[in-house]
């Protein structure tokens, strides 16, 4: 784990450099919502994060989230976003742990998570698969259509996330952040909802999909140095 101040200053570098993406983009700043990826970490990194003002943590896996949240249940100003594959058998957990989950990928899902918990709604995105990428999960674009209709009633649909192929260059992410805003913007307009988020960016690629609309960027390395083993 790195030292409290580094990550300090590792969070402030990653919010200068999200406001100077947001500006290039005549955006406001304050639009994106960064979520530090926490996976794997430590307590103690997330507490040291929460100390120098980061508010909204990503886990992949809701038994890690639960241990973790355990030890830190004094943030009482930390919002927890599930960003990892949800199963739906940990639907119920899920729905009373996270402020919002990324990942919402079948009917199943949508069904299992308004079952534990109907009101309020479960507050979710549609994860899209972009690249056709069998080791990916979410759902190719065009099933989104007819899976919103499905969908809709069970759970708060609030966006889009998508994960681009790896890539070696940042740019190259581009043409697949846009083509996500471009989904989004055709889903909200024929199902009338707002669908006003966009997940998408990470360390590699936040800057490049600022420019392109992100609501949400998922930041994890350039805040908490490489993952612990």
């Amino acid at each position: 784990m790195l030292a409290d101040d580094e990550i300090g200053w590792r969070l402030a570098e990653v919010k200068d450099r999200i406001s100077a993406a947001a500006l290039r983009a005549s955006r406001q700043p304050d639009a994106i919502c960064l979520v530090l990826a926490s996976k794997t970490q430590p307590p103690e990194a997330v507490r040291a994060a929460y100390r120098a003002g980061a508010r909204h943590f990503g886990e992949n896996y809701v038994q890690e989230a639960i241990a973790k949240r355990a030890g830190l249940r004094d943030l009482d100003e930390a919002r927890w976003h599930l960003i990892g594959h949800l199963q739906t058998n940990k639907a119920r957990a899920a729905a009373g742990m996270f402020e919002l989950i990324h990942s919402l990928d079948s009917t199943r899902l949508a069904l299992a998570l308004h079952k534990v918990h109907p009101i309020p709604p479960a507050r979710v995105l549609l994860e899209i698969n972009l690249g056709a990428e069998a080791s990916k999960q979410g759902i190719p674009p065009r099933d989104a259509e007819p899976l919103i209709a499905e969908i809709r009633e069970q759970v708060q649909l609030e966006g889009l996330m998508a994960i681009p192929p790896p890539a070696p260059r940042p740019d190259q992410s581009r043409p697949y952040f846009s083509h996500l805003r471009e989904i989004r913007d055709t889903l909200a307009a024929r199902s009338g909802l707002r669908l006003q988020e966009l997940s998408m960016g990470m360390t590699h690629d936040f800057e490049i999909a600022i420019e392109e609309g992100a609501t949400i960027v998922r930041v994890g390395r350039a805040v908490f140095g490489e993952r612990p083993a």
